[in-house]
């Protein structure tokens, strides 16, 4: 019982990023090879990796590309970025609608990959990180108060300015990052660890976008709430 009343204590946000952790756990199962050298993907992160030429057909890539890591040093890393994004919503107190907003930006992080078909294999949670990120500074820049307002301005212009400083990778997506090399495990054809910098871009901007809809969302929908009140008030008033 007590176990039960914690479980619902904890916010949405927090189950969302807990849930994505299990299943990109639960994907690493499949594993990275014996870690030898260069390895094919694993039948599991060619079926679930994003794919600019066949997400049409497979729409779950759109989702499911947040799942798949290439090395083990690559889910350790977007581990540790879970916890500092479940931090963040706690100390942002990210409601429910957020939440969904971040659920929402999730496909949209990938489907604007698109836009960048020499990226023709994507994984991994730096783009959901990124619009995490956003959506939270964005509630405190639009609904904070006093220094939280100031904290949201700030990290916004933190994360604008870590993109701009990433615009030279933008043309070919990529970014290779020398200190990770060891650490992950290469793939055929891509020595090293490559980070998808345009990733960040989409990332950012979906969590933005989709943030802003579920505020308009909401108060269209206290507006409706509003008129109806006042309209089951005048009516009871007429004789």
């Amino acid at each position: 019982m007590l176990l039960l009343r914690a479980l619902r204590t904890v916010s949405l946000w927090t189950w969302l990023v807990g849930v994505w952790a299990l299943l990109a756990c639960a994907v690493a199962w499949g594993g990275w090879g014996d870690g030898s050298g260069a390895v094919p993907m694993s039948q599991w992160q060619a079926l679930l990796d994003w794919q600019p030429s066949l997400w049409p057909a497979q729409p779950w890539r759109a989702w499911s590309a947040g799942l798949v890591h290439w090395s083990a040093a690559h889910l350790g890393l977007n581990l540790l970025a879970c916890g500092a994004l479940i931090a963040w919503g706690h100390a942002v107190a990210l409601g429910r609608r957020y939440a969904l907003a971040w659920l929402a930006a999730w496909p949209l992080t990938h489907i604007l990959l698109v836009a960048w078909p020499g990226l023709r294999h994507y994984g991994g949670l730096s783009g959901m990180l990124h619009a995490g990120v956003a959506i939270g500074a964005w509630a405190l820049l639009c609904h904070g108060r006093g220094q939280r307002r100031w904290v949201g301005a700030w990290v916004l212009a933190g994360l604008a300015l870590k993109l701009v400083l990433e615009l030279p990778a933008w043309p070919q997506g990529l970014t290779l990052v020398p200190g990770l090399q060891v650490a992950a495990q290469p793939l055929v054809g891509a020595p090293g660890f490559k980070v998808a910098s345009v990733a960040h871009a989409s990332g950012a901007f979906s969590g933005l976008l989709c943030a802003a809809l579920v505020d308009l969302v909401h108060r269209w929908a206290r507006r409706m709430r509003g008129s109806r009140t006042a309209f089951t008030a005048s009516a009871k008033n007429v004789p």
